[in-house]
């Protein structure tokens, strides 16, 4: 009888080449089906009724097949396997944008019966902020800094909330350090900057990891989308609230998604290297006062690179000596970097948080008037520089 083989696990570019493509032989085809499917056919009442039951109650389809397209798509479904393998966690739920997957995972939190008040860890992507600070989900917020979440965890908390590179200003929260002065309480974190490339939030002890998948996951700026990577308990918690709200991401935008999971540790490795260069000449530059990167000298404090964060990442901010003035300059006529909102394609972006993406922030958490915002894409870095420098003279 031959030995046992070990198999050692595979590399993290084979895994996202390979993630949910596991049924394809099965079905004959080499590319993954697209299911534009609205509704299905059913074999029979009882078949029908038991997996629709399984479904709206936050199980997975039946013999009865997927019934109707808000609560199961094989293609979303697809996606979902394909991100739980990168993220390490049993199980992924996809949404038809980051907000609407954020707002399910306050709302199943909410309703496990804990309570509904959330601790939530500035500095926040400004639409989550916002969104928490609004009440408009019905749970109370109280937010604070990173070293404060054990004074602020109440017998009613139901969920901390926290952004690890945060956005705007690159900031590094220890993930395990919140997770454990959160004691009991479960912990989100959003991981769009850092992707599975760079950080497994499941890995320190996060409950949920929330992804726009808006971004690096789509790589390209053409879809919209969201997704929780989770436990199979959480996955049954959350998914009711999708099929109610009727939040699930289409089809289509799942189709993209999952298409450009094969390219992203490769993009990730490739935007970042030249940030990094980007941020390193920034520094020195005599228009910026700052640079918010984690790879520079005080931008990573808690030594987090390298024991939570594999890499810098694609991401920086810079702190103009003129302020609004400086920033109304460096954002406007670029060649190379589009002012515009998102992040994370490849292409390169500028924008200016303050005015936009953190425009209804409360003044107190909002960023400087001299902040702007870069999103590093594939150009040449000469290029980038150029332009840059162009804009800050």
């Amino acid at each position: 009888m031959l030995p046992d083989t070990v198999v050692a696990p595979a590399s993290l570019d084979t895994r996202a080449v390979h993630a949910g493509r596991q049924d394809l032989t099965e079905l004959g085809v080499h590319a993954p089906p697209l299911d534009l499917s609205s509704t299905n056919p059913l074999p029979d009442i009882d078949a029908g009724g038991e997996s629709y039951e399984s479904m709206a109650t936050g199980g997975h389809p039946t013999e009865g097949g997927a019934v109707y397209a808000r609560l199961w798509n094989p293609t979303v479904a697809r996606l979902e396997r394909a991100l739980a393998e990168l993220e390490g966690t049993d199980e992924a739920v996809a949404f038809a944008s980051g907000m609407a997957a954020f707002s399910a995972a306050v709302t199943a939190a909410a309703n496990r019966g804990v309570g509904r008040h959330v601790v939530a860890v500035r500095p926040l992507y400004g639409g989550t902020d916002h969104l928490l600070a609004s009440g408009m989900l019905g749970v109370e917020t109280t937010f604070c800094a990173p070293d404060s979440v054990a004074d602020c965890v109440r017998p009613d908390t139901c969920l901390v909330v926290m952004e690890t590179p945060a956005n705007p200003t690159l900031e590094l929260v220890d993930i395990a350090a919140v997770v454990s002065a959160a004691g009991e309480r479960p912990v989100l974190v959003d991981n769009t900057f850092a992707t599975p490339v760079l950080q497994n939030p499941a890995a320190h002890g996060a409950a949920i990891v929330l992804h726009s998948a808006t971004k690096y996951l789509g790589g390209h700026g053409d879809v919209v989308g969201g997704a929780l990577a989770v436990s199979a308990e959480w996955a049954t918690a959350i998914r009711p609230v999708r099929a109610i709200t009727g939040g699930i991401l289409h089809p289509l935008a799942a189709y993209l998604l999952h298409r450009g999971l094969p390219t992203l540790p490769l993009r990730i490795r490739a935007q970042q290297a030249t940030a990094a260069q980007l941020a390193a000449r920034l520094v020195e530059h005599p228009a910026v006062t700052r640079v918010y990167y984690p790879s520079v000298e005080s931008g990573d404090p808690q030594g987090l690179l390298g024991r939570q964060l594999r890499g810098p990442g694609a991401m920086l901010s810079i702190e103009l000596a003129g302020g609004y003035a400086a920033a109304q300059r460096v954002t406007s006529n670029r060649r190379w970097f589009t002012h515009a909102v998102s992040l994370g394609g490849v292409d390169s972006l500028i924008q200016h948080p303050a005015s936009l993406t953190h425009r209804p922030v409360a003044p107190e958490a909002r960023p400087g008037a001299g902040i702007v915002r870069l999103s590093i894409g594939l150009e040449g870095i000469d290029d980038l520089w150029s332009d840059l420098e162009d804009g800050l003279r």
